[in-house]
Order: C-alpha cells, then structure tokens, then sequence
C-alpha cells in the first residue's frame, strides 16, 4: 500500500499529541528508499553528504547543484515521505539568494521544506522565506555553517549564556515564521525548554529525548560512514564492516578463479555456438 506522505499541518498536530517525529537524512535513492519502506516521517538532504559521500572534510565545500542533484535522487527514492532540502553554506547570504536558491529546491527537486541555519542572524531571512510562501525551518545550537567561528565540532549551551543565545536564537526562529528547527549537540534541558515554550516543531540531534522528534544521518547510525562517530550517533548496524567482508570474498574468488561459476553465466545454443566457432576459424585461415 502506498504511503501517505504527511503535510506541515500532520507534524504540528504530531507535535501537540506528544507523539514523537522520525527523521532520517539521506544521500541518494538506495537509502531514501529505504528509509520510506522502513517507515519514517520526513527524510531529510543534509549537507552532511559532503562528509558521508562525498569525501569532504566538513560540509562547508557543498555547494547548491550538489545538493539539486542528490536532492532528485533522494525524491525519486521516497517519493511519498515529507523531504526537507537543506540550504548549503553561503547559499542563503541575502533574501534574495536565498529566494532563488530554495525555488530551485522546490521546482527541481520537488522538496517539502528548506532548511537554513542559524537564528536571529538569519531572522529576515526566515522571514522573507515565509513570506514568500515557501515553509522554512532552521538550525540551532551545533550549527554546522558555523564551525569556523566555533572552532570546531563542539557542544554548544553548556554555559548560561551560551544556552540563553539557543533559547533566544530558537524564539527568533518562530517569530520569523519558520514551522519547526533543528537542535544538536546541545544539554538536553535546554532542547526540552524551547520544545516547551514554542509551538513550532523542535527536533533534535544529539539534544536529548525530550524534543518532538529525532535526527540522525542515515549512514552515521547504518554504520556505512565509520571514519568517526559523534557521541549522538547510536550505530543500529555496521553495514561498512558487511560490505568490506562481502567485497574481500569477492575479491578473493576472482582471484582464484572461483567466481563466475555456471550458475551466473548465460547459456547459448550449442549449434549456435559451433556457427560462431567456424567463423572465427574461416577468419583466421583467410589471414
């Protein structure tokens, strides 16, 4: 039976009866897939494929077409499941950048919602998002846009004011008119606070079980991007170690001449194939 994808309006009343969201990012169609058949609310193209695949030390380098072309795939894998498009670095510098950039995402690739970073720096452009008619969230906390001025991947609202910056970032976030935001790698009681005190939907990542919904990368928690794991992810397979076994088998049996056997070759008609070997023989007797 094909799924019903769910509306802005299904995940705020979600949001009201307590019942907790599913998100899972996701890089291409295999995953997206997947992830619609095992049953999640919104699947989410993060800049974090930069990282998981495509080979980039952080998500900085990510540019807009990236995101366009991995964003048709995602669509065509779940294309019955709520999609947020996320807004690379710099793609969203003024109003009317971020205009034209989130209606390529909508008209090209078809997503739900765009997501940017940040709060009330980026409050007008929440704003003229809004405005405009396009449903927009945003980012708080472990904003990954603002590495550089954070120095690093780091746990962000473990000082007051570092928690009052969230708190009054996550407020600026509703007032400008966006539906929901994402927080990571913040205390979980500050998360549950903004989840409290505002209306709009408030997931999280690495932010506690209080939010009202929960985040993860899909090949973070499939196990397929090992080359570091941040505290948040819970690692539900290891589906790298899986496939550097499958591929080692692979590679041992061509080796040895083990692989292709019969039963993954095709068969061809014995007269036939005795026609194609009497040619080849008058061709090479004529030269």
């Amino acid at each position: 039976m094909e799924k019903k994808k769910l509306t802005i309006s299904d995940l705020l009343e979600m949001k009201k009866r307590k019942e907790k969201i599913v998100l899972l990012s996701v890089p291409d169609a295999a995953t997206a897939s997947i992830a619609e058949r095992a049953g999640v609310d919104i699947v989410g193209l993060g800049d974090s494929l930069g990282m998981v695949t495509l080979g980039y030390p952080s998500t900085l380098p990510v540019t807009m077409d990236d995101m366009i072309r991995h964003g048709k795939a995602v669509r065509r894998g779940a294309p019955n499941t709520f999609m947020i498009g996320a807004m690379p670095y710099q793609s969203y510098r003024t109003p009317e950048m971020a205009l034209d950039n989130a209606v390529r995402f909508i008209q090209e690739v078809g997503v739900d919602a765009v997501k940017i970073q940040g709060g009330k720096k980026t409050k007008h452009i929440i704003k003229a998002l809004t405005d405009a008619g396009i449903p927009c969230l945003s980012h708080v906390g472990l904003a990954p846009h603002y590495i550089p001025q954070f120095g690093g991947f780091k746990v962000q609202g473990k000082t007051s004011d570092s928690a009052i910056e969230i708190y009054e970032n996550a407020l600026a976030i509703q007032e400008a008119g966006a539906f929901g935001m994402e927080i990571e790698a913040v205390p979980p009681p500050i998360a549950e606070q903004i989840a409290k005190d505002v209306d709009i939907l408030v997931y999280g990542i690495g932010a506690g079980i209080e939010c009202d919904g929960q985040v993860l990368v899909g090949w973070d928690m499939l196990g397929l991007f090992d080359s570091f794991k941040p505290k948040f992810v819970k690692r539900y397979a290891n589906l790298a170690k899986i496939a550097i076994e499958a591929i080692s088998e692979f590679v041992y049996e061509v080796r040895e001449r083990k692989f292709p056997t019969e039963e993954y070759t095709y068969s061809i008609n014995e007269k036939e194939l005795q026609n194609f070997r009497n040619y080849i023989k008058e061709q090479k007797n004529k030269s």
